[in-house]
């Protein structure tokens, strides 16, 4: 189980922000049944695991999350990971990075 309060700590960020990135709707925060529900447990993995695959090269966590909101993406027509991720489409989003990761073109 992700802890909302914990990973906004981490960033430095209000868990209402944190929501907003993970693509949660902004009461979801404020209510333990819908936090700890299936939905948002995954959108916060699909944040977290891709977050986890660019801090590497992007220099830490906080990198990571900088490109994550504002780096957009040319094979996506310029659309950031977190708006991509927002639309259900993290899985596309692995495979770009998987893509990129062994060799391919951005």
């Amino acid at each position: 189980m992700i802890s909302i309060d914990k990973l906004a700590d981490s960033f430095g960020m209000s868990k209402a922000q944190l929501a907003e990135t993970a693509g949660l709707k902004p009461d979801t925060i404020y209510r333990a049944a819908r936090l700890n529900a299936r939905p948002a447990q995954t959108r916060l993995r699909e944040m977290l695991e891709i977050l986890g695959r660019v801090a590497a090269w992007a220099g830490g966590p906080l990198q990571a999350l900088s490109w994550y909101r504002a780096e957009p993406i040319p094979a996506f027509g310029g659309r950031t990971a977190e708006s991509l991720v927002k639309d259900g489409k993290a899985a596309a989003v692995r495979d770009y990075l998987d893509h990129v990761a062994t060799g391919g073109f951005a």
